[in-house]
């Protein structure tokens, strides 16, 4: 059974820290990109950060740069979301999915389409 089960979540000030873990299970991890994505009440799912574990490359959505580091842990199936300088338009559920890539295929990091398996999310929430 594919899992994917996103942890770390919670209620932060702004200006503060978090890192969020997606841990994944039932699927061969090294042949997958992980991506971060969010959505926030009334509007639509957006790709935050992405990482493909067979080629090693990272992807960040141009609003995030510079806060958001994504990173894999291949001996844990796990991939970390650290968020630094948190603001409150960064208050939304994160979500994380897992999509097929190899050198051979086009990654799209943002398209949720493009995802086969998918987390239930977890509650971020930054308060001014």
């Amino acid at each position: 059974e594919v899992q994917l089960v996103e942890s770390g979540g919670g209620l932060v000030q702004a200006g503060g820290s978090l890192r969020l873990s997606c841990t994944t299970s039932g699927f061969a991890f090294d042949d997958y990109a992980i991506g971060w994505f969010r959505q926030a009440p009334g509007k639509e799912r957006e790709g935050v950060a992405c990482i493909s574990n067979s080629v090693g490359s990272t992807h960040y959505a141009d609003g995030v740069k510079g806060r958001f580091t994504i990173s894999s842990d291949t001996a844990k199936n796990t991939v970390y979301l650290q968020i630094h300088s948190l603001k409150p338009e960064d208050t939304a559920v994160y979500v994380c999915g897992a999509q097929y890539h190899n050198s051979a295929i086009v990654l799209q990091p943002t398209t949720p389409e493009a995802y086969d398996y998918w987390g239930q999310g977890t509650q971020v929430t930054v308060s001014s």
